[in-house]
């Protein structure tokens, strides 16, 4: 029962989010629990002379003790895309993760490594960014997004004399100066993992690094463009839906409801039988 419960626990979770940028559902295996074993295994039986079975062999007779949690896992598979035509709207259309950093913007010194270790840096597919009263790009918790600037790895910043900008597929940052003359402001990098579902979620649409997750990465040169190395592309105006199937999702749901109920059922019954057994004495 509280096998069950833990996923109703995951499936609701999954449904509260259906409509939440970049997440990505989880999922609840089970497993059972070790077996009471009332005999052993037996081999076939031989005579004396040890020419012939006399007897076959036995397999063993075990009494199962239930189920537990194995596993609760991240499913990173590719959410749809929603067009929203806003040119801070960055969609992800394969595998890689923005990278976000905290604190000021020239806080992140150019020439420090990004060391994954820290809180301060996380990730994300959510790509609903916005400009801040420095004309840097942030995240709705006000996390900077990191890319390359002049080489190094910091936020990118757009001036405030800009009179438009854009997002290429590789993540350059393009915009036009009060000249009229075009601009680079930097290029988003991207972060991709061997085993993304080895992240940890912190919540606020976003993950932590940790071991398991793959190599680490500590300079700019381990982060990669968009579109390169088995990235994705990147596409602007546009945003990635939660990965989210309403239809799977109330499926799962009724048959963990079922599951449930026929576990309190057993509990029921065995209960009968053992008034029954009391009764006997009487």
């Amino acid at each position: 029962m509280k096998g069950f419960q833990t996923k109703l626990d995951n499936i609701g979770n999954n449904i509260a989010n259906v409509n939440t940028y970049g997440f990505k559902k989880g999922r609840v295996t089970f497993q059972d629990m070790m077996s009471q074993t009332m005999s052993n295994a037996q081999g076939p039986i031989q005579n004396d002379a040890g020419d012939e079975n006399i007897r076959g062999g036995l397999n063993p007779s075990q009494v199962g003790l239930g189920s537990q949690v194995g596993s609760i896992d991240t499913i990173h598979t590719q959410g749809n895309r929603q067009t929203t035509n806003r040119p801070l709207d960055l969609s992800l259309e394969g595998d890689g993760m923005f990278v976000l950093a905290e604190g000021g913007a020239d806080g992140i010194n150019p020439g420090d490594p990004l060391t994954l270790g820290s809180v301060n840096t996380s990730f994300t597919r959510a790509g609903n960014f916005y400009l801040d009263s420095d004309g840097a790009i942030v995240n709705n918790e006000g996390k900077y997004l990191i890319g390359e600037v002049d080489g190094s790895p910091g936020a990118i910043t757009i001036p405030d004399e800009a009179q438009s900008f854009s997002i290429q597929t590789d993540g350059t940052v393009n915009y036009v100066d009060e000249n009229g003359e075009p601009e680079v402001a930097g290029q988003v990098r991207l972060a991709n993992f061997s085993n993304p579902s080895g992240l940890e979620k912190l919540g606020g649409n976003s993950f932590q690094y940790t071991e398991n997750a793959g190599e680490p990465i500590d300079a700019l040169e381990d982060l990669l463009v968009a579109g390169q190395d088995g990235t994705g592309q990147m596409v602007s105006g546009a945003l990635e839906m939660s990965n989210v199937d309403l239809a799977e999702s109330f499926t799962e749901m009724i048959t963990s409801q079922r599951g449930f109920q026929a576990n309190t059922k057993i509990i029921t019954t065995s209960d009968e039988i053992l008034q029954e057994l009391v009764n006997l004495k009487r």
